[in-house]
């Protein structure tokens, strides 16, 4: 698959993210797939199961995308993915391996009041 395909994969996957659309958003696994998150330490192996847990999920939850950014087989995506209307910023790095998702590992912050040291030259986003 070129980045072209790559890029309109990944925008039917955050867009059937959004929706809860669970057989949507994991067509772009391989069967496979590794899902990490690094900062709870936890590992889930096979896209089956990799649905499963995201499903599980009870939170109501929502995708805005801010930008998509990658080449050849290793693609970034910042977000900001809301759990019962909190906001969470959110990056995830995807491999891909014969135009699906091998690998991808999540990363999560919170958001939080800029410091006021610096406020002289922040501009606030929106």
């Amino acid at each position: 698959m070129d980045e072209t395909g790559i890029r309109e994969a990944l925008d039917r996957h955050w867009a059937a993210s959004d929706t809860n659309d669970f057989e949507a958003e994991h067509a772009i696994q391989r069967e496979d797939a590794v899902l990490e998150y690094p900062q709870s330490g936890e590992r889930i192996r096979g896209r089956r199961a990799i649905q499963a847990s995201r499903a599980a999920q009870p939170n109501a939850k929502r995708f805005t995308v801010r930008r998509i950014v990658g080449t050849g087989d290793l693609w970034v995506t910042e977000f900001v993915l809301s759990y019962d209307g909190r906001p969470s910023c959110t990056v995830s790095v995807m491999e891909f391996r014969d135009g699906q998702v091998a690998r991808e590992a999540r990363y999560f912050a919170d958001p939080f009041e800029p410091g006021p040291s610096r406020a002289a030259w922040v501009e606030r986003m929106g």
